[in-house]
């Protein structure tokens, strides 16, 4: 599963990124750092099963810590968008590019106001950050109308009311739009009439509402330990009360998370509060406090693990479940304790779950074992958030 980071250049991406990932994408306080796109992995959190066990798991990928379970995805931090990227302005072309595959997107925001849309650095409050929400999904919406310009005429022509919508995912297919999100738009009013009427207008609705369907968006809201991002959030919640709007400090999260990593403090990605585990130099022990006081307290957490599990959980409605070999053990053939955890669609099935883990697997499915009831089930029984299962194959 892929999640894309997208925003206008300057909002604090790459921080977001490196707090999420732990890798060291470079940051800068100028516009368009980040020019080829980097990849890594960031994590959901869910509650682990192994407490149910009372031993510990032992992932085989992501981790588990305080009986809090990490499972991966995948994120890419890409450059940024400037007005008008859809006609080639800026890094435009690369940045949407960039984004073709992703599932969903986290915008990162400067709430604070203290940069513009083209990155430029400003007075901190001294931008309306509600301009750099509505540009972003407009050049988005205008580069998708754009591909579906292309031969629009031709395909028009060629389209009747029963392969339109097979004509329309034919163009949008490398951008990772299904057949089905675009029968779901194509449902509209709007496009009721003969397609080789559809205007220009038109085509910006679809693309819109292919975007919405297809590219999914959170607001990180970042910077919101400053004064003008506290009092800029609640302007955007009320301007945009259809969008999901988080208080984030990405900054902080990867001083907390690094302070971790170094020993200093214990940190579970997500948490209203640290524990010192040693001295701390003065310095870095002030800046740990502002952190506790003025985010943790403020807003529970920094922002950052709650974006990504909104992200999965919310927008992309996945869910997460546990393949096992021993089904009262809940243990790998080599005695590991729930070592793997997959991220899966809600709704998918048993038969899905072994597909996911391996082709040969789900074309050898007979039957899978739900681990806490001890039930057989069927290949088309759908799966439960947080189910430990047991795949028999032939």
């Amino acid at each position: 599963m892929e999640i894309g980071l997208v925003g206008a250049p300057n909002s604090g991406k790459s921080t977001f990124f490196n707090a999420a990932t732990l890798q060291n994408a470079e940051v800068g306080n100028r516009p368009f750092v980040t020019i080829k796109p980097n990849q890594g992995t960031a994590y959901v959190k869910v509650e682990c099963p192994h407490k149910e066990l009372g031993q510990p798991c032992e992932p085989q990928h992501g981790y588990c810590i305080d009986g809090w379970r990490f499972v991966n995805v995948v994120f890419w931090d890409v450059a940024g968008l400037v007005p008008d990227a859809w006609q080639g302005k800026g890094l435009g072309n690369q940045f949407l590019n960039d984004i073709m595959q992703a599932k969903a997107l986290i915008h990162v925001l400067d709430a604070s106001g203290s940069t513009d849309t083209h990155g430029e650095v400003l007075g901190e409050g001294s931008f309306d950050p509600a301009i750099t929400v509505e540009f972003l999904e407009k050049e988005i919406s205008y580069w998708i109308r754009g591909i579906v310009q292309k031969n629009w005429k031709d395909t028009a022509k060629r389209a009747t009311a029963s392969n339109i919508v097979d004509a329309v995912a034919t163009q949008l297919s490398g951008l990772g739009v299904t057949v089905e999100e675009v029968k779901q738009v194509l449902l509209r009013e709007e496009f009721s009439a003969r397609p080789v009427d559809w205007t220009d207008d038109t085509l910006l609705v679809l693309a819109e509402e292919i975007r919405a369907k297809s590219k999914p968006m959170v607001i990180a809201a970042n910077k919101a330990d400053l004064k003008s991002g506290k009092e800029n959030i609640g302007k955007l919640k009320a301007a945009f009360p259809d969008q999901t709007i988080v208080p984030t400090s990405a900054e902080a999260e990867l001083a907390l998370r690094k302070a971790h990593e170094h020993g200093l403090i214990h940190y579970v990605p997500g948490s209203d509060d640290f524990k010192e585990l040693k001295e701390i130099p003065e310095k870095q022990k002030k800046g740990l406090e502002f952190i506790r006081e003025n985010i943790l307290k403020g807003y529970g957490s920094t922002g950052v693990q709650e974006i990504i599990n909104k992200t999965a959980f919310e927008l992309l409605d996945l869910m997460v479940v546990f393949p096992v070999q021993d089904a009262n053990k809940w243990m790998s053939s080599k005695g590991n304790v729930l070592p793997d955890a997959h991220l899966l669609k809600k709704g998918s099935t048993a038969q899905q779950l072994a597909y996911k883990i391996h082709t040969d697997i789900g074309d050898k499915f007979v039957a899978a074992i739900n681990c806490r009831t001890q039930q057989k089930i069927g290949k088309d029984t759908e799966l439960k958030n947080m189910d430990i299962v047991k795949i028999i194959t032939r």
